[in-house]
């Protein structure tokens, strides 16, 4: 999970991103960052997150992003 809150703060400073569990329908992740997260992400842990899981609850907060990025990668 450390690797997803280094991602992220570098996608966006300043959010406290170990509370936060309203990052996609708090319009705290635009698409376009998500777009971005979504690569860093499938580059970083050798996944492919494909237009399917690319769903808010998958993204919301970084727990939920950390069970996407386990989900995937024994696929």
């Amino acid at each position: 999970m450390e690797k997803i809150y280094e991602i992220l703060s570098k996608i966006i400073p300043g959010v406290d991103y170990k509370k936060a569990t309203n990052l996609v329908d708090g319009k705290i992740l635009t698409s376009l960052n998500i777009a971005g997260l979504v690569a860093r992400l499938n580059y970083e842990f050798e996944i492919e997150i494909t237009p399917i899981h690319l769903i808010p609850e998958n993204f919301n907060s970084v727990e939920n992003i950390y069970k996407l990025v386990i989900s995937l990668d024994g696929e």
